[in-house]
């Protein structure tokens, strides 16, 4: 089995090109944080090569820029070739099924996934956190029922159980 799930951030912007046939593949880099530190006490990173094809390429390309967050299930490939000295070059890197936008450098949560076909809409969803800023926040210890009066009458009918 080979399968890869990686969150992590954009370290540049992706790159956008076209294969003979027409067909879309964008790649970027992707720096995806150790869970332990280093001796010093700082987090390390690991910088992985993501490669997407087709309509997920053009997504990725349009609405991502270097340090957006991003969820990606997929699998790992190698492949070879030989460069202009002809040397031959080994390159592993990671082949995305799925792109999740998770967020940009220093924003909100979008939640967008490249699995769809449609570009992320400008106006506000349920998972567009940013428009919700200015939104008063809940109280945990204030009493939701405030609004309903001193007391709720609740017949053994209702329970669910």
């Amino acid at each position: 089995m080979n399968k890869v799930f990686l969150i992590g951030r954009l370290t540049r912007d992706p790159e956008l090109r076209y294969t003979g046939s027409n067909t879309a593949v964008a790649s970027f880099s992707l720096a995806v944080n150790r869970n332990f530190t280093n001796q010093a006490g700082e987090r390390e990173a690991d910088f992985i090569n993501i490669v997407v094809w087709r309509k997920q390429a053009e997504n990725v390309k349009n609405y991502l820029t270097q340090g957006s967050q991003v969820a990606i299930d997929g699998r790992i490939q190698t492949r070879s070739y030989d460069d202009k000295e002809g040397q031959k070059r080994y390159v592993t890197e990671v082949v995305a099924d799925n792109v999740e936008f998770l967020g940009t450098k220093g924003g909100a949560s979008t939640n967008t996934s490249t699995q769809n076909s449609s570009a992320p809409s400008t106006e506000p969803t349920p998972y567009d956190f940013a428009s919700q800023e200015n939104k008063p926040k809940t109280d945990v210890d204030s009493n939701p029922f405030a609004d309903f009066g001193s007391s709720i009458e609740i017949s053994d009918d209702e329970l669910p159980f």
